[in-house]
């Protein structure tokens, strides 16, 4: 989230996705090979670095400190004008604020858990030219929870979806889906089910990030022998496109999704 065409995300949005990896390289050779993905120098220091396809930011890993017992994933951040408000806000809700609000270069970065326990992040500042849905960046950000109506009363509250102030996300329901958008496009669905009663640790309360890919099978080919696991491809929501869910070898899941 550092100057490469700075803009001002809309309130509350998505505003950028990040992996923290265990082996800053191991994690470039992955992704490289198996979407990709070129990398340059981030202003946040050497542990950093950002991902670029087709010429456009996509997402950012940086090196995960030793000492932080955390598991690697992907983490989804939104765009917030107050972190400390942002804070105070998740904390009255009987959820939790995990790290942060820290200063991070341009801007401050906090990472939190919503009550169900999906990791999710926050960012005050300027962003950098990214939007779900459009050109290189991800397809979709997708929570899978227990309740999305609570979980959208959560992060309505939180972010101030759906409020009468302008500038912010509307959120509607459609398909037995909730769904956020920007005002242009769409930009996170929330999804509800009993998922508390599944044994796959995929389907736990999750953010999870849609990469977009032209050739599924040669992605998700290219994964295995990467080192990474995939589950089969199966159809979209929509019916549309397939998907396949992806765990690197550092543990971090993401899901590709054919465009």
């Amino acid at each position: 989230m550092s100057a490469h065409g700075p803009v001002t995300a809309v309130r509350g949005a998505p505003c950028w996705v990040s992996l923290m990896a265990r082996d800053l390289e191991a994690a470039q050779e992955f992704y490289t090979a198996v979407l990709g993905w070129r990398f340059r120098a981030a202003s946040l220091g050497e542990e950093f670095c950002i991902a670029i396809a087709d010429g456009q930011p996509v997402a950012s890993i940086g090196a995960l400190a030793q000492s932080f017992q955390v598991a690697v994933a992907w983490t989804s951040y939104f765009a917030v004008e107050n972190a400390d408000d942002t804070a105070d806000r998740i904390r009255e809700r009987g959820a939790t604020v995990a790290v942060g609000p820290l200063k991070l270069g341009p801007g401050r970065a906090a990472l939190a858990a919503d009550p169900d326990g999906a990791t999710f992040g926050f960012w005050e500042g300027q962003t950098l030219a990214w939007s779900v849905g459009q050109g290189s960046a991800p397809a979709c950000l997708e929570l899978r929870t227990r309740d999305a109506f609570a979980a959208a009363i959560f992060y309505a509250e939180v972010f101030g979806w759906a409020s009468e102030e302008p500038g912010g996300c509307d959120v509607t329901y459609e398909h037995d889906q909730v769904i956020v958008r920007d005002g242009t496009h769409i930009v996170a669905t929330l999804r509800g089910g009993a998922v508390e009663s599944a044994p796959d640790p995929r389907v736990r309360p999750r953010w999870h990030v849609h990469f977009p890919v032209r050739d599924i099978e040669k992605v998700t080919a290219t994964a295995v022998t990467a080192g990474g696991t995939v589950t089969p491809v199966t159809p979209t929501a929509d019916g549309e496109g397939s998907q396949a869910v992806i765990r690197d070898p550092d543990g971090g899941l993401f899901t590709v999704t054919s465009t």
